[in-house]
């Protein structure tokens, strides 16, 4: 299956991208932002990063990954809930949706998603796995890629699971 849902650590994982849930500014913030610049060499990260200076809220940029296992990381800056008065599902989908069609415009054949947006940026978890989920399987209908939603916490694991299998009934009916 082309995406798959895993409880683990984004820094651990080898694949060719990772995408970092990042601040407009792409300084080291907390979180996974900060375990993603501690693995890959928080120094020679705030330099690559700071050499692009800025990312839009629901676009993405591209690093080295330097000392991760990955070739790459992409940056991509989710919106900060504001329950519902801002375009946030079109944003937080547009992150998704960029970071992957960065990741194919640069030949890379795999990539790891966080949870964007979930973390101090306030997204509810359920809204945010939803809009994972039915982002990244609607890409990849037209697209060959490997996805990984890696899910900090294991307990987000079984409402990501319970989405994925609505939201492929819902796609097999021709639903969406």
């Amino acid at each position: 299956m082309p995406l798959q849902l895993i409880s683990g650590d984004i820094t651990k994982m080898s694949v060719d991208v990772i995408v970092n849930a990042a601040n407009q500014r792409l300084r080291a913030g907390g979180g996974v932002c900060g375990a993603i610049f501690n693995a890959a060499g928080r120094n020679q990260m705030q330099e690559a990063c700071d050499a692009i200076g800025f990312c839009d809220t629901g676009q993405a940029v591209i690093t080295p990954a330097f000392n991760l296992h990955a070739k790459a990381v992409i940056h991509t800056v989710g919106p900060i809930y504001s329950n519902g008065k801002n375009p946030d599902e079109e944003l937080l989908s547009s992150c998704y949706l960029k970071s992957l069609e960065l990741a194919l415009a640069n030949g890379y054949k795999s990539i790891a998603f966080p949870l964007i947006s979930a973390g101090i940026y306030g997204y509810p978890k359920e809204e945010a796995i939803q809009i994972a989920v039915k982002s990244i399987l609607s890409f990849l209908r037209s697209h060959e890629l490997t996805v990984y939603l890696v899910l900090f916490n294991p307990r987000d694991l079984e409402p990501a699971q319970r989405w994925m299998e609505h939201y492929d009934q819902l796609t097999s009916s021709g639903i969406e």
